[in-house]
């Protein structure tokens, strides 16, 4: 009898763990990384040439993200589109903002909504572009990004998100459409 073959659509087959980019100033992002969104620094080391810091937010995980040297001083755009880390709530969504705020170095911090979501986005000090998210109980059709004031109370920001969601075509609950995204990707639940 031989064994079945694993099945990659299976839920935990494949899990996203980390991921690792090139920086300029090695020392300037790890504090960026620990002391805003509070990171915590896990190893540090060189391999070769290369120096990695390694940070995570999960004592399960030995490194959410690596920091390694080598970007090139000339390179004027960041090939990285996002990051995004997920939030519990407005509240800690609001922390955050504060505190990217309150860094001279970061850019262009934006407050929206794309229905499924409420977001920050800023640019680090190296200009990669992060995003912070709470999801939303809605699905609607993406893209969407439409500019929303988290200065309102909890109750306005999720009724403004909630009307942008419901204007959108295939408007639904998130655990509606998660149940059709199981079916679609053959796991059973």
């Amino acid at each position: 009898m031989t064994p079945s073959a694993p099945d990659l659509r299976q839920r935990g087959s494949l899990v996203f763990s980390h991921m690792g980019f090139y920086v300029r100033d090695l020392e300037r992002m790890a504090r960026f990384y620990k002391d805003v969104l509070c990171f915590t620094e896990t190893d540090r080391g060189d391999l070769g040439h290369v120096e990695l810091v390694f940070l995570s937010r999960d004592p399960a995980e030995h490194h959410q993200l690596v920091l390694a040297t080598g970007r090139p001083a000339d390179l004027s755009f960041s090939v990285i589109n996002q990051i995004s880390l997920r939030v519990p709530d407005l509240a800690t969504l609001r922390l955050v903002r504060n505190r990217v705020r309150a860094d001279p170095d970061v850019s262009e911090l934006l407050c929206a909504t794309h229905g499924n979501a409420v977001s920050i986005y800023f640019r680090d000090p190296e200009g990669n572009r992060l995003e912070v998210f709470m999801d939303t109980p809605w699905y609607c059709a993406q893209p969407l990004r439409e500019p929303i004031d988290l200065d309102q109370p909890d109750d306005a920001v999720m009724a403004h998100a909630e009307a942008i969601a419901r204007s959108r075509p295939r408007f639904q609950p998130r655990a509606q459409w998660q149940a059709g995204m199981a079916r679609l990707m053959g796991d059973p639940q």
